[in-house]
């Protein structure tokens, strides 16, 4: 079959074309392998596993046929177009993993310096620790404290991960650490920075850790060094418009000695690896974030991968209790970064009986049955409509956004945010009649015919709408929810913020926005790190690739008092039982020193980063 003949996106023909003009003569096999890469990179695999797809048929409606798993590795091997780790070819070959480039050389890199990272301990007064770990956490009464043993593991090691769901406590770990630190002798001149994926999450990040420091039991002066201030990763490493080149790199690092990122998760493979070839090698990286979460929308799953290798040994555990005083059990690390990996598995959120805690439980266990069980118990604080339909969601979403509408009439923007928040419809995807764009579509017009608003008027009192594009000049993010609300001078659409003169809230002719949508839905993926009192989460009616564990995890634990879930049991079972794993082979270099080519001599910055 010719390869014309193939349902290639225009990517992969692109792709392939390249390719076929560096080598006129390559097989069959080996372009169908750069297509089924390119396929595999949109869809959030940072390689592509070749015994996954040897043998079978790729589009099942075409004849064609991959060769078994030997001869397909041969027919690679042996072309010009691909390499071994560090050779100059676009494909590169890694035991049964077929790469990009730049991506094997991202995550090669990014496995390596984790390593360094990991295995310096730089120096600390042990004494001095142990007290400040006793006064900063002698609120937790838990055993074992894993918040006080997460902040003695991230000021005793260079790389510090965190990870916990809702209401662990990341942010109050976090604070209480970075004090920790600051009181170790010459602590006070540490450069500490704030970063996370968003311009969402670092606003509320750097609110959090305002908050959270005033009622530390410190001096004033650690209190003052604490950082207020957060900047997206994009803007904290210098990125440059569309290239992938940034302005901070090795040669050229940021003038950090500690580095805070929330919501790692979110962060794809490429930004991790060129954040932590910007960060000095001295400097301590501490990432936080929650493991069962979705992953990054670009490629890769890195902090899920890191959180698979936690573990303590023998020696560890008993440095922790000597240090911190809390015993901890051995497990065995599964990978070299081992101890530097702490889980927080108290919520303070969900209480013990909690029905939405309880489903997370059952969510991340894989239990479809538990599941589909729980649902069914009456809890107050779940709810399931097991038979949905779109005329009823419709009539549902007017009742749960009515009081944010009648809020929004009266133009305080600090009681409309108040109400918005009290309820938030959410969504595995964007297309569909149980989509983002159907369900904003079919609720805007509901909401027009009885405010008696044109149908072609763009701008209504209670238009909620999400930014879709970052403007540091408007000081607008991607994911920033804004609400048009009346004022003295006319319609203004208004945003959270501080530095405004009005409360807190600051507004903009709307006009002005960059690129944005109506956001009476939004999606899952775009809800991560926010929190709301009661939350509506649509499944599609029909099975979807974009059903998994970790988007009804991360949908359903958007609630802090209640979760009702429209979709038909076939869904929720899908989802449940679909673990949404990404191909990648960061795990697998984490377990011990990297094979593969020695580091490229580039001034210290990997040229492919460019």
């Amino acid at each position: 079959m010719l390869l014309a003949d193939l349902p290639l996106g225009p990517l992969e023909r692109a792709l392939v074309a390249s390719l076929q003009r560096l080598e006129p003569a390559a097989e069959a096999p080996v372009l169908v392998a750069a297509a089924l890469l390119c396929r595999a990179l949109e869809q959030g695999d940072v390689c592509l596993p070749l015994a996954r797809l040897a043998g079978q048929r790729p589009w099942p409606e075409q004849e064609f046929v991959l060769p078994p798993l030997a001869q397909w590795r041969q027919a690679l091997q042996a072309s010009s177009l691909v390499g071994e780790a560090g050779a100059f070819a676009p494909l590169v070959l890694v035991g049964e993993r077929l790469y990009l480039a730049r991506y094997e050389a991202y995550e090669r890199r990014l496995a390596e310096q984790l390593l360094e990272r990991a295995g310096d301990r730089p120096a600390v007064d042990e004494a001095r620790l142990g007290d400040s770990l006793a006064r900063l956490f002698a609120f937790n009464s838990q055993q074992p404290d894993w918040q006080r043993l997460a902040a003695a593991q991230a000021v005793r090691r260079r790389l510090a991960v965190i990870s916990g769901g809702p209401g662990t406590g990341k942010t109050t770990t976090v604070v209480r650490l970075l004090a920790a630190l600051l009181e170790q002798p010459d602590g006070e001149r540490l450069a500490i920075g704030l970063a996370a994926p968003t311009g969402k999450a670092a606003a509320r990040m750097a609110e959090a850790i305002r908050g959270a420091k005033a009622s530390l039991p410190v001096d004033e002066s650690i209190r003052a060094a604490l950082p207020e201030e957060a900047r997206t990763l994009h803007r904290l490493l210098g990125s440059r418009g569309d290239s992938p080149a940034v302005r901070h790199h090795a040669g050229n690092p940021l003038a950090l000695d500690v580095l805070v990122v929330d919501e790692a998760s979110m962060v794809d493979l490429a930004l991790m690896a060129k954040l932590v070839e910007a960060l000095p090698p001295t400097a301590r990286l501490i990432l936080l974030g929650d493991k069962d979460q979705l992953c990054a929308v670009e490629a890769g799953a890195v902090f899920a991968e890191l959180c698979e290798g936690r573990g303590f040994d023998a020696a560890a555990a008993a440095e922790l209790e000597r240090i911190s005083g809390q015993r901890v059990a051995v497990e065995p690390p599964r990978s070299a970064l081992g101890d530097a990996v702490v889980l927080l598995t108290h919520s303070h959120r969900f209480a013990g009986d909690s029905g939405i805690g309880e489903l997370a439980r059952r969510i991340n266990g894989g239990d479809v049955p538990g599941t589909l069980r729980l649902l069914q118990e009456g809890r107050e604080d779940l709810a399931w409509n097991a038979q949905p339909t779109p005329q009823a969601l419709l009539e549902r979403l007017e009742r749960g956004y009515a009081p944010y509408l009648a809020a929004a009439r009266d133009g305080d923007p600090a009681a409309a945010f108040a109400a918005f928040n009290a309820f938030r419809a959410l969504c595995a995807q964007r297309e569909g009649p149980w989509g983002v764009a159907g369900l904003n579509e079919a609720l805007e017009a509901r909401i027009k015919r009885r405010s008696q608003v044109a149908s072609r008027e763009r701008w209504y009192v209670g238009r909620p709408v999400m930014v879709r594009q970052n403007d540091y000049a408007l000081g607008l993010f991607n994911g920033d929810i804004g609400l048009c609300l009346p004022s003295a001078h006319g319609l203004r659409v208004y945003f959270e913020g501080e530095g405004s003169s009005e409360g807190g809230y600051r507004p903009f002719a709307p006009a002005r926005l960059p690129s944005h949508d109506s956001a009476f839905a939004m999606t899952v993926h775009k809800s991560q790190g926010s929190e709301f009192a009661e939350v509506l989460l649509a499944l599609p009616e029909q099975p979807s690739p974009l059903l998994s564990r970790s988007l009804f995890y991360t949908g359903i634990t958007r609630a802090k008092q209640r979760v009702e879930i429209w979709g038909l049991a076939p869904r929720l079972g899908e989802a449940v039982a679909t673990r949404a794993e990404r191909a990648a082979g960061l795990a697998e270099r984490l377990q011990g020193p990297p094979q593969g080519a020695p580091k490229p001599d580039s001034g210290g910055q990997l040229g492919l980063f460019e």
